[in-house]
């Protein structure tokens, strides 16, 4: 799902309040919450919509369910989740034989006591009443629904977790001139006087939040197919929902074009058709219901939107997310995907342009969650929390960028088609710790060290990095890079890192090393004259802060030496001294922990000789700065500490 951006901006308030490293869950804790006293096989659903689509556009309808279930543990009733204040229950038969409807639970007391494996029909005869719910809605001939995170028990009875998935069949009545379109595919639609019977059916299991019908009466319906390359006899429709002066050229041609992406990257295209609907009145940007996904109005031109959704009919409908506290196994690879397709189309640079931009958003509104909080796998947490762009969505997209920069094109990919194949996950769930198990196999190592970090931790790391030059004879010279992550309030994170040395006849290399210990230094020597240093040069460790280089310590040929400030740490002041032997320009700046400059002291030329400046702290909030000098082609940094 992509959520409107005003609706993501405001779940950005949210606060959990989380604020160190949670740990994995073990595989043992990892799927008690997915289990309850039944498994629910299929819903079978008939509705009678037909006076809702004119004026005063009634939110009620009367509904025929039939609940088809597998018994797990010994039980004479099941509980179901049913809003009252939606939902009003009129009578219940086959094996159930009364009920009671209170704190929005339908409970149905059966006519015997059923035992593990046997397998009971249930019917519930109920209608909606005329209430605006955020499930339902009814407007100006729309009649749609829209059900995460877990809006389906305000339309029907249902065990609504994510985790129990079952197939769906729909019996819509409705007025001759109406389009209907429902999870699955349109298995038969009767015609008598003005009214239509729609019969929508999915054989492949579906969770309920991803369940749909969307309907209008002034739609019409393009038709066209996916061809499968690997297979010419394989074809897939794609049923696209339009009013009459949308433009459909753009999107005919990329769907086909993202399928073929996607069935390469992931796996062939996994449902009974593909489909699409533009909601005058949908309140969201978009929304992955499985094989109808409903978009805004104008979503037929959104290129990067489609193809969010569209992804996520491999990631979120296909393998669906085990508990909401792994969410990012939906929205993190949709995202992704999304930029991927970008790369596909436009090349490298400009999709990594835009995951720059991702992360950028991420670090400026980050809520200081993890990715993985395991209470939500109990207890679901807000709707502004849980599609927090930030984190779920963009944080989230941004770790599968690294995954891939740690892992390697060809291995990731690897990983990645594993992952959705699997037939332990296809049409059924997954959990995190399911994704890492598919990591470490495919690549043969153990990664939990990057889930850990960067999934089950919150945050990132922020860096303050020093570099010097030594020049150690015959002709060659040390370069030496002290790295030191400077963050409080979640873990180290290791990470292998790339750095650019820049020489003075102009040219450079990329030297790499893995960064496991904090503080922790690397040394390179060189034929040549090392002139600068960067840390990270092409930003694949996109999720970090920090000053990345801040300047050489060492001494040099042209004697120039900056001390130690006194005091450090400092409050209303402190002094900084600097000699040189020779005449140069000079140049001081003070640069806060982000690396920005926040003052410049001192900029001119100056004669040999000692020198002193006060820095005076009512400048200057509490916390870590830099004092970095230019003299010449020389530089020198120190660490100021301004405490409150």
């Amino acid at each position: 799902m992509k959520k409107s951006f005003l609706f993501l901006v405001f779940a950005l308030s949210a606060s959990i309040g989380t604020s160190a490293m949670t740990p994995a869950i073990t595989t043992d804790t990892a799927h008690w919450y997915m289990e309850h006293s039944y498994d629910v096989l299929q819903y079978k659903l008939e509705v009678d919509l037909y006076d809702n689509y004119t004026t005063p556009y009634p939110k009620t309808f009367t509904a025929t369910e039939i609940i088809t279930f597998r018994v797990d543990s010994t039980l004479n009733s099941i509980m179901l989740n049913a809003i009252n204040t939606s939902l009003e229950i009129d009578s219940v038969n086959l094996a159930a034989v009364s009920y009671t409807h209170t704190n929005d639970t339908l409970t149905l007391q059966l006519d015997q006591t059923y035992n593990p494996g046997d397998v009971v029909e249930v019917k519930i005869n109920y209608r909606h009443l005329d209430v605006a719910d955020q499930g339902l809605y009814v407007s100006g001939g729309f009649v749609f629904t829209d059900f995460p995170p877990e809006g389906a028990r305000k339309v029907f009875p249902c065990w609504d977790r994510p985790s129990d998935k079952a197939t769906w069949e729909l019996t819509a009545k409705v007025p001759i001139d109406v389009r209907l379109g429902s999870t699955g595919y349109l298995a038969d639609s009767t015609i008598v006087a003005d009214t239509i019977w729609y019969h929508w059916v999915s054989d492949n299991q579906v969770a309920t939040y991803l369940i749909t019908w969307t309907s209008y009466n002034n739609w019409f319906i393009n038709i066209s197919w996916w061809n499968n390359p690997n297979n010419p006899n394989d074809s897939t429709p794609i049923w696209l929902y339009h009013k009459s002066n949308e433009i459909l050229t753009n999107v005919l041609t990329k769907i086909p074009l993202m399928t073929d992406l996607f069935s390469e990257r992931f796996g062939e295209y996994p449902f009974e058709k593909i489909g699409f609907a533009t909601i005058t009145t949908f309140p969201w940007a978009g929304m992955e219901n499985q094989t109808m996904v409903n978009l805004k109005p104008g979503g037929y031109n959104d290129e990067p939107l489609i193809a969010h959704e569209h992804a996520h009919m491999w990631f979120g409908d296909l393998v669906t997310c085990g508990t909401w506290a792994d969410i990012w196994l939906n929205e993190g690879f949709g995202t992704y995907c999304a930029q991927l397709w970008l790369e596909h189309q436009n090349g490298y640079n400009v999709y990594k342009n835009k995951m720059n931009s991702l992360a950028n958003y991420y670090i400026a509104y980050n809520p200081g969650w993890p990715i993985y909080n395991p209470e939500w796998a109990i207890q679901t947490p807000s709707a502004n929390a849980l599609y927090n762009v930030a984190i779920s969505y963009y944080k989230g997209a941004c770790v599968l960028f690294q995954l891939r920069y740690v892992l390697g094109d060809s291995m990731f990919f690897e990983v990645m088609n594993a992952y959705a194949t699997d037939t332990n996950y296809m049409y059924k769930n997954a959990v995190t710790e399911d994704f890492v198990a598919v990591t470490n196999a495919v690549t043969g190592e153990d990664y939990n060290w990057f889930f850990d970090e960067w999934v089950y931790a919150p945050d990132h790391p922020v860096y303050a990095n020093v570099w010097e030059r030594e020049d150690i004879g015959g002709g060659q010279f040390k370069v030496i890079l002290e790295m030191e992550q400077t963050h409080t309030g979640t873990v180290f994170f290791k990470m292998p890192i790339e750095v650019r040395i820049d020489f003075s006849d102009g040219s450079d290399t990329i030297v790499t090393g893995m960064n496991d210990t904090n503080p922790q230094t690397l040394e390179w020597i060189f034929d040549k004259y090392p002139e600068n240093v960067t840390f990270d040069p092409g930003r694949m460790i996109l999720l970090k802060q920090g000053s990345t280089v801040v300047g050489m310590k060492q001494q040099d040929e042209c004697g120039f030496r900056l001390k130690q400030n006194e005091p450090n740490p400092f409050q209303d002041a402190t002094s900084i001294s600097y000699s040189l032997d020779k005449e140069v320009a000079v140049k001081i700046t003070i640069l806060n922990n982000q690396g920005r400059i926040i003052l410049i002291p001192v900029n001119q030329s100056h004669q040999p000789g000692e020198y002193r400046f006060s820095l005076n702290g009512d400048q200057l909030s509490p916390g870590i700065y830099y004092c970095n000098m230019e003299a010449g082609k020389s530089i020198r940094t120190i660490k100021l500490i301004h405490q409150e």
